[in-house]
């Protein structure tokens, strides 16, 4: 594995991590800094960026994050699951405990009166993170307030004749399914089922019910053995999610703890139009599982390298490359390898002025916090080799736009004139010949 491939797999430390290129330390877990000025543009240079930090951490008072709004009709709900795979062994422990993971699936909402919003992070991991947050960015955290989501917990699933398409996400190399809630949030209210896979004992840490906190058991230097053993875990650990999903639809009720599901999601997923995407490691976790699975009919990979087989044998099925101003098939021989060998329909973006961690929801929340808090120089530094400078409202606008509109095609066959070539509504978008 290059040097270069494995700067785009990045291990995120826990708690608020950022990332420089080509490390495995500082990446943002769940939330994170960005740049941008007062107006919301971004600094045309780094030291514009670091001067905008700089004055808006000037303005104190309590600090209340937010997750963009999602963009789509439909209002949305979520519920949480825990599954149990008792066919197999969990690779990362030397106990003969079955396999263990928790997902949520994101649908469109029938009624939400008198329902809460669902948090962002469960209680007991949203205390740690909270910790490890202050810690890393050397700032108090007790006086900011975390976001919510914008989807109801456990509201009843809007009934739907045949279903809502599904699609699956997988986050990045020890990252948390919590880490893209501003994409998946909004696909579902495009009227998708999202279906978010937490990678136990890679993920840093995972809540499962009754508090119980699960951590990391991977080696601070992952070796190329390390990753390839994730990448098999995590081709198991979603087919699996994919078993479990057509028990939910036919009206069993896979969670461990058989805890009442939300009214209406039997019946509710079109499993024959099920897609994937996934950001980093993710991303190469959609194409291995699509090689193997042809129930996964289209997939995206949001920026990572392909380090498994497929990028060898490639794909017959639709997909779609979205890279960083810095990667692409040019310095990257696995996406050029993989390119070759897709043999479906296939697309290779680039978002503008962004870095690996643009494609999580340390862009959008970043703001926020950099408007509030002073940060040192060195912090800023790390947040500019994570994100870029591109604006974070107009990234997700794009990503959102681009996966929409991905899915829309190869699952719904609506076919919008977005991926055809490049757009004057989001100029940050490159098409890569």
């Amino acid at each position: 594995m290059s040097a270069r491939t494995r700067g785009l797999i990045r291990r995120p430390a826990r708690g608020w991590a950022l990332a420089a290129a080509g490390t495995a330390g500082l990446v943002l877990a769940t939330a994170g800094v960005a740049v941008a000025n007062g107006h919301g543009d971004a600094p045309a240079t780094a030291s514009a960026a670091k001067a905008a930090l700089t004055a808006a951490g000037e303005r104190k008072g309590r600090v209340e994050l937010k997750l963009p709004a999602p963009s789509g009709p439909r209002r949305i709900g979520t519920t949480s699951l825990h599954l149990v795979d008792r066919s197999r062994r969990d690779p990362w422990l030397s106990s003969r405990s079955p396999r263990e993971l928790m997902v949520s699936v994101w649908y469109p909402a029938g009624r939400t009166q008198g329902l809460r919003r669902a948090a962002w992070l469960p209680p007991a991991s949203l205390e740690l993170y909270r910790k490890e947050t202050g810690q890393t960015l050397q700032i108090p955290m007790d006086d900011v307030d975390f976001p919510t989501t914008h989807a109801f917990q456990d509201a009843p699933a809007e009934a739907r004749a045949g279903g809502n398409p599904v699609v699956l996400f997988s986050p990045g190399y020890g990252g948390q399914r919590a880490l893209n809630t501003s994409l998946v949030e909004d696909l579902a209210s495009r009227g998708y089922v999202v279906v978010t896979i937490d990678h136990t004992y890679e993920t840093p840490f995972v809540e499962f019910p009754g508090g119980r906190l699960e951590f990391a058991k991977q080696p601070s230097d992952p070796s190329e053995e390390d990753y390839a053993k994730a990448l098999r875990v995590r081709e198991a650990d979603t087919k699996f999610v994919l078993n479990q999903l057509t028990k939910l639809n036919a009206g069993k009720n896979p969670d461990a703890e058989h805890r009442r599901l939300p009214q209406g999601l039997r019946g509710g997923l079109d499993l024959a139009r099920t897609g994937m995407f996934g950001h980093s490691l993710g991303g190469d976790t959609a194409a291995e599982v699509m090689a193997q699975d042809r129930r996964i009919r289209a997939g995206v990979d949001l920026d990572g390298s392909i380090i498994g087989p497929v990028k060898s044998t490639g794909l017959d099925r639709p997909f779609m490359l979205m890279g960083n101003a810095t990667h692409g098939r040019d310095n990257d021989s696995s996406w050029e390898d993989f390119w070759a060998n897709l043999r479906g329909w296939r697309l290779d973006l680039r978002l503008r002025d962004s870095a690996h961690h643009t494609y999580t929801d340390l862009s959008p929340l970043s703001q926020q916090i950099a408007k509030a808090r002073p940060l040192s120089p060195q912090v800023i530094a790390k947040i500019e080799a994570a994100i870029g400078t591109v604006d974070a409202d107009r990234a997700v606008a794009a990503q959102r736009a681009y996966l929409g509109a991905f899915f829309d095609l190869h699952l719904r066959h609506r076919d919008g004139d977005l991926l055809k070539s490049p757009s004057p509504r989001y100029p940050e978008i490159e098409f890569i010949p």
